[in-house]
């Protein structure tokens, strides 16, 4: 058992509740739950004398929860594109194909996932390459880190290049061992990938309903609307179709099980029916403005069910950080303005709710997992001469989102073990 002290931090909603302890204390047991989470003054006399990692006056929050991000993209930051298409087809692709490769998928691995605890990130919703291989390897990496972690093979049988195509029934037939194999193994759970409309055929997509129906506690995720030339695409690949989202209703994947990436350019009728059914759409504001491929508008889609992601690597920074402060900037010229509250609640709480991994995940509740972040508002000079003109905890969590980044994560915790300190690093 362990102690962590610094300012507790934990949100609720769409953080319109923020439970904050200055002198706060989290208590963590031999499984790395939490058994106990309050002022430091008020802590138990059993636990007084167990060892404690004092953060001073640094915050500590919930592990940050990516919604979507692709594993083998993690060398692709800043890979330039004229836009998604082209991107996908000059780098994506080509990258991708390596992970057919038992070994390079595997140290491929470890390196994402120092990427995410460096960042603050200790449960994410991941897409792999199509190769059954490259999502075992991530399985294997998340399995011996403890992690919550989301992941499945891509499935995906057209229009991208021939090494990345796979075989519709083959591609299902993974996708069915590979829940099985791994779906509940520790903290992992799965997800069934087609990676978006335009490679998968009909066959494909009718397998992917099979599979949300027949998995029992898969999630399924995807892309949707991300692009003008992608939509064109879909339309011309599905004339029979209303829009984009109606192709995947007519295959049955709209569910609340169900998150969709991007959602920039959904219409009024898209977004009625995915509240309707009450599937989820992710933003993701770097790789949004990074690929010219718009601006996604919160307030659209207010009535629908929003997670927040990096999109890695056509999003251009691992840092959750650095993606509430875009969404904040995307909003604002959208004309809304999120608060840092709301924002961190999405990174948070809201993440794990989408993933459906809010039991065990997300704010401080006394049996939830002690995945943890450790943020240093006064990090770098700028942060700290700015941290000097707060006169909230809104004001410092606002700051952090625009101005911080890696170097603002002190410490990482997974199930209470301290897998990142900065001062190592």
């Amino acid at each position: 058992m362990k102690r962590i002290r610094g300012q507790t931090i934990s949100f609720s909603g769409d953080g319109d509740t923020v439970t904050h302890h200055e002198a706060g204390l989290v208590v963590i047991n031999d499984e790395g739950r939490i058994v106990w989470v309050g002022d430091f003054s008020d802590c138990p006399l059993a636990y007084r004398m167990l060892p404690i990692d004092d953060h001073g006056k640094k915050l500590v929050l919930p592990g940050f929860v990516d919604a979507h991000i692709h594993f083998p993209q993690h060398r692709l930051l800043a890979a330039p594109g004229k836009d998604l298409l082209d991107w996908l087809q000059r780098f994506t692709f080509p990258e991708e194909a390596r992970y057919g490769d038992e070994a390079y998928a595997a140290a491929a691995a470890e390196i994402f996932l120092d990427h995410l605890a460096a960042h603050g990130t200790t449960s994410a919703l991941a897409f792999c390459s199509v190769h059954k291989a490259c999502a075992t390897a991530l399985f294997e990496a998340a399995e011996k880190r403890g992690m919550a972690l989301i992941t499945g093979k891509t499935m995906m049988d057209r229009n991208a290049i021939p090494a990345v195509h796979d075989v519709a029934e083959q591609s299902a037939i993974d996708t069915a061992d590979l829940h099985n194999t791994w779906h509940g193994k520790g903290r992992l759970r799965h997800a069934i990938t087609p990676r978006f409309a335009i490679t998968s055929s009909d066959a494909q997509l009718s397998y992917a309903e099979e599979l949300l129906r027949a998995l029992k506690g898969a999630l399924l995720q995807t892309h949707i609307s991300e692009s003008a030339g992608e939509i064109a695409y879909v339309a011309e690949l599905f004339p029979w179709s209303k829009d984009y989202t109606d192709v995947y209703d007519r295959f049955g994947l709209l569910s609340e099980r169900s998150l969709f990436a991007h959602g920039i350019h959904l219409n009024a009728r898209e977004v009625a029916r995915f509240a309707e059914s009450k599937s989820s759409v992710v933003h993701c504001p770097t790789s949004n403005t990074f690929l010219g491929s718009g601006l996604m508008s919160m307030m659209a889609l207010k009535d629908v069910s929003l997670g927040l992601a990096t999109d890695i690597g056509g999003g251009t920074s691992y840092s959750m950080l650095a993606t509430m402060g875009e969404a904040y900037k995307v909003q604002m010229l959208n004309g809304y303005k999120p608060t840092a509250m709301q924002l961190f609640a999405m990174a948070t709480i809201g993440n794990a709710a989408r993933l459906h991994l809010d039991d065990e995940i997300g704010s401080f509740v006394v049996g939830k997992y002690a995945d943890l972040v450790v943020l240093d508002p006064e990090a770098t000079p700028v942060l700290k001469h700015r941290n000097a003109l707060s006169q909230s905890l809104e004001d410092q969590l606002f700051a952090l989102m625009i101005l911080g980044d890696d170097r603002a994560v002190a410490a990482t915790y997974i199930a209470g073990k301290k897998v990142h300190d900065n001062r190592s690093a």
